[in-house]
């Protein structure tokens, strides 16, 4: 299908406002996929809320131009779908690597987290990345950590000694 000028500037402008809201990108060559396969990807996609889109490389290139996914041009050549993630940064990561289990076809090109191009072999480990809950819930047991163990050490002296009066009680009966 044809795109007009004005319908394709308005896909650069959508793609342009998503890119500079996402967390990270993920390139992937679908080649091979069935109709159902994709609609399946498209599912679990939106589920987690990554936006996937399928698009000319040509409008890619223009509507990443001036985001900090500027680096991921040289990876937009033949049939791509673009992964953004939206609420953490490991989403799209998961999907994919989750995909890919059942349908080896699906092949990642290129994987920015923030503004850095990462290894595609490093997949699994930006799929390991936490959400932002499971993030501030680790942040929050660091910070709850040196009080927990201040509050033992105050509480051990007592505790000492009630073991030792129950030892000695045990003792003389």
């Amino acid at each position: 299908m044809a795109l007009n000028l004005e319908q394709k500037k308005a896909i650069v402008s959508e793609l342009g406002d998503v890119a500079k809201n996402a967390l990270s990108v993920i390139a992937a060559d679908y080649r091979g996929l069935t109709v159902s396969e994709m609609t399946e990807l498209r599912t679990k996609a939106r589920e987690s809320k990554v936006y996937l889109r399928v698009i000319r490389n040509t409008l890619a290139k223009r509507a990443l131009a001036d985001t900090s996914f500027a680096c991921i041009e040289e990876s937009l050549f033949g049939p791509i779908a673009l992964f953004f993630a939206l609420d953490a940064p490991g989403a799209a990561a998961r999907i994919i690597q989750d995909f890919i289990k059942e349908h080896e076809k699906l092949e990642v090109r290129a994987l920015v987290v923030g503004d850095r191009l990462i290894p595609v072999q490093d997949l699994a480990a930006v799929a390991k990345l936490p959400t932002y809950e499971e993030a501030i819930a680790l942040f929050m047991s660091v910070m709850k950590a040196p009080i927990t163990k201040f509050v033992r050490t105050l509480a051990e002296p007592h505790a000492k000694m009630v073991r030792t009066l129950a030892a000695f009680r045990d003792q003389k009966q």
